[in-house]
């Protein structure tokens, strides 16, 4: 793309955002070689206004300290916003190197802010002021929520162990940057296809999608499997070609522990013990303790008593699953004993003949464009949002797959923009997730968010419908969740607008989304045949209800296998210096006997590519946040059918007011009980997963 600079010769990705809704991001003129000089600028103009505000000389207050810092920093937000699309979806050697480059330096930069000592003053008179009890309570938390934050990143330390964290974290920053560039390697391999045979089972819609990918890699004729979750998955359930499952299966799970380059065993060990040091630097045991300080669990055992609850029902239950695939298997005379690359194809067989549902028949009512638009009814009908596609001219993209839609709340004002990518690619790192390129805010006058969600969907040929499975249909809703969580934020303070709550209530929102799309209201409406235009029949949609608890021991495992793994190696308390690395894959291990883990089945992410927990701290001794979120989901939702339904106006609102408008403006605990009249009770995950409680 061409450089677009400004008048005065200034960097583009700098300058003030142009175009409609308060600006949106340039990326129309966004290049590689922008971004280190504009990471630079960022940082230095951060720095500065730090620095002043630390410098005043007038008495602190709310106003010129607390507020001003919620001001600070806008210039390498803005750029930040740029860098992270690029790092994470359009990757390639230039990108990583800047990546390499800087991720250090941000970090050291983020240390620098908390280790000022004269800001740290200033925040600790207004903590402690009177002028407190005049604030407003959304002011009174953000005072709270800063002082909390500088004290758990060591404002306090002495100036040597200060320099000692600063230096910790710059190891970490370069750490998660290896270990995601490892994975993103990995990840852009594929399994070939050479023979009809090992197409065998594949739905059509699969068969063009694996033709399509070859292609793009230069090798027309033959198929591809990308080591992609959306394309590994549908695989693994309908391929009937068991070596070529086996094969494509290890691909996936093995990455990141080839033994090569890109293995990331070592990293995984180094980080774990960097974190232990920081966190015994902080004052906390192990870095799950400090992790978890300012969470909803609280503390380990509090998140570890919720997955150790659900873990024996759950295995048993995987057991059972195990046994009636196996009965099926000697039926057929396979003469073989269920192992993880079999577990997906034989449970479909299973589900088949219990419920005489394929999942095949589902995806020709699965198109992708109109599941989108069933994401714009529910946004709608239940909190009053439109979605109208933005100008090209007036909002840029960043690829040509990517589109964006203007939302406007049931006044008709405009509440955010939606940036949608939906494909997998070259050097787009793998799964979904959602991005927020500006957070909601009122601190000088409304600003609206904007918001991205992120897929890996597989690129149909060109004229083809994209038809994707019922997993990844939930996961699209699921990720719209984390969108409208920012979209209907209402918030006067950026740090507390949106999804910028604890982690384990971040996926509440998201994860509640999930339950519309199995309504009869979406289905009939939008789960539409892509060849015949006939609306997805009633037996069948019928068929998907009661297939719904199907295989919840399989996927309630592999999700808390991930969960109890990662908490343990949390919970190591930091070796000696001249004691030998930790050996995670060990541990892993250890874990996973030790608490009776089925062989058939193997964690969703294995430590080598378990992204959520090395790629950054996001989700280290956090991934139970999705466990407890489920409770509170379970829990939420029961409201709505206690109501009469899915879409009763009056929970929706108390939903959309106490939940997604509040984001951090209030405690969690605070807000769920608002909406819910109540804390949450474990009794409806139970119940949702069959387990007996």
């Amino acid at each position: 793309m061409p450089s677009r600079a400004t008048a005065a010769g200034t960097n583009p990705l700098t300058a003030p955002w142009p175009g409609p809704h308060g600006g949106v991001p340039p990326f129309d003129v966004a290049r590689v070689d922008d971004l280190g000089p504009a990471l630079e600028a960022g940082m230095a103009d951060q720095l500065a206004e730090v620095e002043r505000i630390a410098a005043d000389p007038r008495p602190p207050t709310f106003e010129n300290t607390i507020a001003a810092l919620e001001r600070a920093g806008r210039m390498l937000a803005r750029v930040e916003t740029v860098y992270g699309v690029w790092t994470s979806a359009l990757s390639d050697d230039a990108v990583q190197r800047v990546e390499r480059t800087f991720a250090p330096r941000l970090a050291d930069c983020s240390d620098r802010i908390v280790q000022n000592e004269r800001l740290f003053a200033r925040i600790a008179a207004v903590h402690e002021s009177r002028e407190r009890a005049g604030l407003s309570p959304e002011q009174q938390r953000v005072v709270r929520l800063t002082h909390a934050h500088f004290l758990r990143h060591g404002a306090r330390l002495v100036p040597a162990a200060k320099a000692e964290l600063s230096a910790l974290n710059r190891e970490l920053a370069a750490l998660a940057t290896a270990f995601s560039q490892n994975l993103l390697r990995d990840e852009s391999e594929v399994a070939w296809l050479f023979t009809a045979d090992e197409l065998a089972g594949l739905p059509p819609a699969q068969r063009d999608a694996a033709a399509a990918t070859a292609a793009a890699r230069g090798q027309p004729g033959r198929w591809a499997i990308p080591n992609t979750r959306s394309s590994v998955e549908p695989f693994l359930t309908h391929a009937a070609h068991r070596p070529a499952r086996e094969r494509v299966w290890r691909m996936f799970v093995d990455r990141g522990a080839g033994g090569g380059d890109t293995d990331n065993h070592g990293i995984v060990a180094r980080m774990l013990a960097v974190r232990g040091h920081r966190a015994r630097l902080l004052g906390h045991p192990t870095h799950a303790h400090w992790r978890l300080e300012d969470s909803m669990a609280k503390t380990p055992a509090r998140a570890l008593a919720l997955l150790e609850a659900i873990w024996q029902p759950a295995v048993a239950t995987a057991r059972a699953e195990v046994a009636e695939m196996q009965a099926v298997a000697d039926a057929e005379g396979a003469a073989i004993r269920i192992a993880p690359w079999d577990y997906r194809f034989y449970a479909e067989k299973v589900r088949r003949a219990r419920y005489d549902l394929d999942d095949a028949e589902i995806a020709p009512y699965l198109q992708l464009d109109n599941l989108r638009e069933a994401l714009f009814f529910t946004a709608g009908r239940l909190f009053g949002l439109s979605f109208r596609p933005a100008s090209p001219r007036d909002v840029p993209v960043y690829h040509a797959d990517v589109r964006v839609w203007e939302v406007r709340d049931a006044a008709g004002a405009v509440v955010g923009l939606w940036y949608f990518d939906p494909f997998a690619r070259p050097g787009k790192q793998s799964g979904a997730w959602m991005s927020s390129y500006r957070q909601q805010e009122d601190i000088d006058g409304p600003v609206c968010g904007i918001v991205s969600n992120n897929c890996n969907f597989s690129k149909p040929p060109p004229g083809e419908p994209a038809l994707v499975s019922w997993d990844d249909a939930t996961t699209l809703f699921h990720e719209f969740g984390h969108a409208l969580h920012g979209l209907c934020s209402r918030a006067r303070y950026p740090s507390v607008s949106g999804t910028n709550v604890p982690r384990d209530y971040v996926e509440f929102p998201s994860q509640i989304l999930e339950h519309w799309l199995s309504t009869p209201e979406v289905l009939e409406r939008f789960a539409v045949h892509h060849e015949t235009g006939r609306p997805i029949p009633a037996d069948l949609v019928a068929k998907i209800a009661s297939a719904s608890a199907f295989n919840v021991g399989f996927k309630t495992v592999e999700f808390l296998a991930s969960a109890l793994v990662d908490m343990r190696l949390h919970l190591l308390e930091t070796p000696v210096p001249d004691a030998p690395p930790i050996d995670a894959a060990a541990l892993e291990r250890d874990t996973l006997r030790g608490c009776g883990m089925p062989e058939e089945i193997v964690m969703r992410h294995r430590t080598p590519h378990f992204s959520h927990i090395f790629s950054g701290d996001g989700y280290s001794a956090g991934y139970y946040s999705y466990l407890w979120a489920d409770m509170l989901t379970a829990d939420a939702w029961e409201a709505f059918t206690e109501a009469g339904g899915p879409w009763d106006e009056a929970v929706a609102t108390r939903l959309r007011d106490h939940v997604l408008a509040a984001g951090n403006t209030i405690d969690p605990e605070a807000g769920y009980r608002a909406f819910r009249g109540r804390d949450a009770d474990l009794g409806p995950l139970l119940r949702k997963r069959g387990f007996r409680g």
